[in-house]
């Protein structure tokens, strides 16, 4: 494997050979630099890096280009080269071309041209590029192996975990000859699936999520003993908090058990989210959460089961499956929900296997004219739809109620209605599933007529409820008869502070039934179930622990 690459691209032959010029005089020794003179051009050269295994640092993109601008560009490469940080350049203050990428391609950067003297205009961007770059895993984690069947639940999860991740992999079947030799070459079989070879050549068989995490070069051990502020959960209230906590000094830890982003994580696109009029993958936001926390120093845990959470006077430790512990001054929990099992006769084996909780969007090329259900009439299940469509043949939504206009918004239902391979069944659920090695077809039911009938289907992606993970609190925590955790007001009865309430002040708006532990996001009884009001209830949540901070 040869040197990083930075790629820098223009149509204009005299800005290219600047850009390169510049680039080799300060960063040459280190990194190779190539120059492309058009978008597909460059995204040529894109493929053939990737094909012989180079890792690409930085990507310079004139926005106004013939054939490809910049940003459409950018975007492609995305696909390529997730970790490759992005700049747009452009010789006119372009707000609209700026607000664009920032928004629909997540750029890192914006510049103007002439960077004339490259020390003050063009340097420590491309310094400030590089270093994120090296902060993430793609700069230590180039060739990840991943070889398993396609209809296995373990191995679904394995590519699910590192896909999360934003982890580079590649993904090989066992019924493919190369799959097949780098089973030999690894002296495994079929049963041991999946099977992981690290850049290094070790070899994993069937390797838990920690384990598979680990190799892949995710954080899976703290760094300390004790924190300020430990936050369990990684959806959009724990990296609010994460983001506040770690920048107003605390020493904060995110702790979770599979990746950051959480359900809306995996929102192929998020089209109300403020300052986002273009709208945002799930998967970018987290992303970009993620590398905000980081910046200013919080701790990011990952695939770590939490299994008690106890109180030693003013210590507050959290207990790990393996039996280790962490503690902090304070705990933020943002731990979300999780979808509710199907629950009907065939679906359980199928899990995995055509049968899938969320939007596993590492699906979607495996959905190509395909037919595709999914279950549920909220927000995640109207972008699923929409996002699905582009691949399958025909999209079928089941919908409990008699509408969406109950639980989904306004312009999601429009986009479905404008989208033609897209059926909406109301009054209609799932009664059975059927498949051999995977999910064959369905028994849906209208709840009108009692009428079952049958849906040929390849796979099923599924949005119904929400459970709160919150059973590893019990006994020490209050919840809710549903799981769901009361806080504040919520706590007290005719005036009366919760039953063991050591202090004399009544608990704190997000605050538990724990002093110093408080609740933010889809887990807090009475939460509104959007990104932005988790993000602001992560963020209160902060502000909150600061004043329990000072009564100590």
């Amino acid at each position: 494997m040869g040197k990083p690459v930075l790629l820098s691209v223009d149509d204009d032959a005299g800005v290219s050979r600047a850009v390169a010029r510049d680039l080799r005089r300060r960063y040459g020794e280190e990194f190779r630099v190539l120059r492309a003179s058009s978008g597909p051009e460059a995204l040529e050269a894109l493929k053939e890096l990737k094909l012989r295994g180079d890792t690409v640092a930085a990507l310079l993109a004139d926005y106004r280009m013939p054939q490809m601008n910049g940003v459409d560009f950018l975007e492609k490469a995305m696909d390529l080269f997730p970790r490759a940080r992005r700049a747009l350049l452009t010789a006119y203050a372009d707000t609209d071309a700026a607000i664009q990428a920032i928004n629909v391609v997540d750029v890192d950067f914006y510049l103007l041209k002439p960077w004339d003297p490259p020390e003050e205009k063009l340097y420590p961007v491309v310094d400030a590029m590089v270093a994120s770059w090296r902060d993430s895993h793609d700069s230590a984690v180039e060739d990840v192996k991943l070889i398993g069947h396609r209809w296995s639940a373990p191995s679904f999860r394995a590519r699910d975990l590192l896909a999360r991740n934003a982890v580079p992999y590649r993904w090989y079947s066992v019924e493919e000859p190369e799959g097949q030799r780098l089973l030999a070459a690894a002296e495994a079989g079929p049963d041991d699936v999946p099977v992981v070879i690290t850049p290094d050549g070790r070899v994993l068989k069937a390797p838990s999520d920690a384990e598979l995490a680990a190799v892949a070069g995710l954080s899976v051990e703290p760094q300390a003993d004790f924190y300020d502020l430990i936050v369990v959960g990684g959806g959009p209230a724990g990296l609010g908090a994460a983001v506040y906590g770690a920048s107003e000094g605390l020493r904060t830890v995110l702790v979770e058990r599979e990746a950051t982003g959480g359900q809306a994580g995996q929102s192929s696109r998020i089209e109300n989210y403020l300052g986002f009029p273009d709208g945002v993958s799930g998967g970018q936001l987290a992303e970009r959460a993620r590398r905000q926390a980081a910046k200013f120093g919080a701790e990011m845990l990952l695939t770590r089961d939490c299994v008690a959470l106890e109180a030693h006077g003013s210590k507050r430790v959290l207990r790990f499956a393996d039996g280790s512990t962490i503690s902090a001054h304070a705990v933020v929990l943002a731990t979300g929900v999780s979808y509710r099992s199907l629950g009907v006769p065939g679906a359980d084996g199928l899990t995995g296997r055509g049968v899938f909780y969320g939007s596993a969007m590492t699906e979607a090329q495996e959905c190509a004219d395909k037919k595709v259900v999914i279950v549920g009439g909220a927000n995640s299940a109207g972008q699923a739809a929409v996002f699905f469509a582009r691949y399958a043949s025909s999209v079928h939504v089941l919908v409990r109620g008699p509408s969406l206009e109950a639980s989904m918004s306004h312009y999601l239902i429009e986009q479905i209605a404008g989208i033609e391979n897209i059926s909406v069944h109301t009054c209609t659920t799932v009664a059975e599933a059927h498949g051999t090695d995977h999910l064959e077809q369905l028994t849906v039911q209208d709840a009108r007529s009692g009428e079952r009938t049958t849906l040929p289907a390849s796979h099923l992606f599924v949005f119904i409820g929400g459970e709160p993970r919150t059973s590893w609190l019990d006994g020490t925590v209050t919840r809710d008869e549903r799981g769901f955790i009361p806080t504040g007001p919520g706590l007290t009865q005719d005036g009366r502070r919760p039953p063991g309430w050591p202090l004399e002040r009544d608990p704190y708006l997000l605050e538990s039934s724990v002093p110093g532990v408080f609740v933010a996001g889809d887990v807090r009884a009475e939460s509104v179930k959007r990104v932005a009001s988790a993000v602001g209830e992560g963020a209160m949540a902060v502000t909150l622990v600061h004043r329990y901070l000072g009564e100590r």
